[in-house]
């Protein structure tokens, strides 16, 4: 299975806390006004990259987590589903995951819903201009919530996620 992937950044320190490799895909449909990264909705973009590519990227960084980005990764959520399984089954890494979907819709989907079982925080909702806040930490506008999935999952409601 492939990935069509922009970029991996390695020890990024922007896309969740610690040193991060960060997957940036290609393809968005949300088409945010003010996108910081307003090349990532080609869904041609980039290149595709194999599910053992990428594990060979991340393994390559012991003590760096790993955040899906892009774009939107839930456009290509079985391919990232597939990644996400390899990274628990094979590592002790955390995943961060960004979306311009919104927590409560992508219960809804099963599609999307095989990939958040598998990730641990998830950055939802889309960029929202007039909400800009260049302050907030790991997020750029204030409808964005930072969510702790397996707490989430288990309430059943979107529970914030706590710095520890």
């Amino acid at each position: 299975m492939t990935i069509r992937v922009l970029s991996v950044l390695h020890d990024t320190t922007v896309d969740g806390p610690g040193f991060r490799t960060s997957i940036y895909c290609a393809g968005c449909g949300h088409h945010c006004p003010g996108c910081h990264n307003p090349q990532s909705w080609d869904f041609l973009g980039g290149e595709e990259h194999s599910v053992d590519e990428l594990m060979q990227e991340i393994e390559g960084d012991p003590f760096a987590d790993v955040t899906f980005t892009g774009g939107d990764p839930l456009y290509q959520a079985e391919a990232f589903t597939e990644l996400a399984r390899r990274i628990k089954g094979e590592t002790r890494k955390t995943i961060w995951c960004y979306t311009g979907y919104l927590f409560e819709q992508i219960l809804r989907e099963e599609r999307f819903r095989h990939l958040i079982d598998e990730i641990d925080v998830l950055v939802d909702g889309p960029f929202i201009q007039s909400l800009r806040d260049e302050d907030l930490p790991f997020r750029g506008s204030t409808n964005q919530r930072i969510i702790d999935v397996r707490r989430s999952l288990l309430q059943n409601r979107a529970v914030p996620w706590e710095r520890i």
